[in-house]
């Protein structure tokens, strides 16, 4: 007996042959026909994906950029190696299924949304892999994209998710889009977060107003620290507690924050500092005053350059060496904030191209505050600090020199003491 060259009527013809009933006989046709179509499959996929991970592997190696590299370990060849089996269960389903049209129908409908699928992965690990070699280059540092590479991935999903509803539904993309018109108020319900991300993040990129690695710090949300990472919703920034705190990215756009950008790439920070000063210690110098302040090196190489320096102390009225009341000159308050001048001037860690300057401001019943500005050639947290402190010991320490006294307000132990004296 003759058997026809087609493997499914060979098949069928087979099976009749052996005492089976047609039907049956159709129905084991087709399973063996799929599975060999799945055996194919199969075969395509490795062969595919061996040539992917030994050829272009090998090629990718040798070469001496290391852009392809990157597109190498995201595994965007090996996800497309999934296309294969996929093509060949796409035009092989019709000459196994050739008999069950039904079943013919939801195999290819099912195959055309897996490659689908398998596509928008693809791509989406290729636009991954751009932000990757993106992240190299140095325009990075001062460029974050990416919110907007977000964007675009979940473009690509909300695309691959229409195409698979009209695949389903046997609907046109376009009937679909215009059919979700009717659920807009609905989607920008859902969506919210990532529209006004979206439009934060444009604001915050094209202004260059955050980037990752800047200090920020928003009291009223917490947020004191190194940013870590932006994305098209949230921004995680990791707060010198080592706490990690996550803020909306439009709060930037709709709150002030301060960055501390400016300061870290100029290396310089500011310090800011208040003395209240003891407003009944201030007067002016007699005699002995200044003798003991002229002794202090810095001060002496005032006197000595600015005789009308000395003619501001004014004259004395008799040999207590009192001051005359109403004489115009420097007061012991004074010739402290030429002193303090002179030596944050003179400190070595002390920047002397930027503004050091002593000032008071008003007073508020808690004294004379005497303002301290001056910048710090290190900008680093712990030495930063560490100078701080150690300029305003110093100058603490020195007003007991000029006769002045801090204002603070008293204690128990100085009532007890008040008490003990009455």
């Amino acid at each position: 007996m003759q058997f026809s060259n087609d493997p499914a009527i060979w098949l069928k013809e087979f099976f009749i042959n052996a005492g089976l009933s047609y039907s049956l006989s159709s129905f084991l046709s087709t399973t063996g026909l799929v599975l060999i179509v799945l055996f194919l499959s199969w075969v395509a996929y490795v062969i595919v994906n061996t040539v992917i991970l030994r050829v272009v592997t090998r090629i990718i190696k040798r070469t001496t950029s290391t852009w392809d590299d990157v597109f190498l370990d995201q595994k965007v060849f090996s996800r497309l190696s999934h296309l294969a089996p996929a093509l060949v269960i796409w035009f092989m389903a019709g000459w196994a299924l050739e008999a069950y049209p039904g079943w013919l129908m939801a195999v290819r409908k099912m195959t055309y949304i897996y490659m689908v699928l398998t596509g928008m992965v693809v791509i989406i690990l290729f636009i991954e892999s751009w932000h990757k070699i993106y992240l190299t280059l140095p325009v990075s540092q001062h460029r974050n994209i990416k919110g907007f590479v977000q964007l675009i991935k979940l473009f690509m999903v909300v695309i691959a998710l229409l195409v698979i509803i009209s695949v389903i539904f046997k609907k046109e993309v376009g009937t679909i889009i215009a059919g979700m018109g009717a659920m807009a108020a609905v989607l920008l319900l859902i969506f919210k977060d990532a529209i006004l991300g979206l439009v934060a993040s444009i604001q915050l990129a094209g202004n260059d107003m955050l980037k990752i690695g800047d200090w920020i710090t928003i009291p009223s949300r917490g947020v004191d620290g190194k940013t870590e990472d932006i994305t098209l919703t949230t921004v995680k920034v990791r707060n010198f507690d080592k706490t990690i705190i996550t803020i909306p990215v439009y709060s930037l756009v709709s709150e002030s924050f301060q960055n501390w950008k400016g300061m870290e790439e100029s290396g310089l920070r500011q310090m800011k500092r208040t003395i209240n000063i003891d407003m009944r210690s201030i007067k002016f110098p007699d005699q002995a005053l200044i003798e003991k302040i002229r002794a202090i090196p810095l001060m002496n190489e005032y006197f000595n350059a600015s005789e009308k320096g000395i003619r501001k102390i004014g004259k004395l009225k008799d040999e207590n060496d009192e001051p005359l009341p109403g004489t115009p000159g420097l007061t012991n308050l004074g010739l402290f904030r030429i002193y303090a001048v002179s030596f944050l001037k003179n400190h070595p860690m002390v920047d002397k191209k930027e503004t050091v300057m002593i000032r008071h401001r008003d007073t508020e019943g808690n004294g004379l505050p005497l303002h301290v500005y001056a910048y710090s050639m290190n900008n680093s947290w712990v030495p930063y600090e560490n100078l701080q402190s150690e300029l305003l010991e110093h100058l603490l320490a020195s007003l007991h020199e000029f006769e002045l006294k801090v204002f603070q307000r008293p204690s128990g132990d100085d009532i007890n003491r008040l008490a003990e004296t009455n």
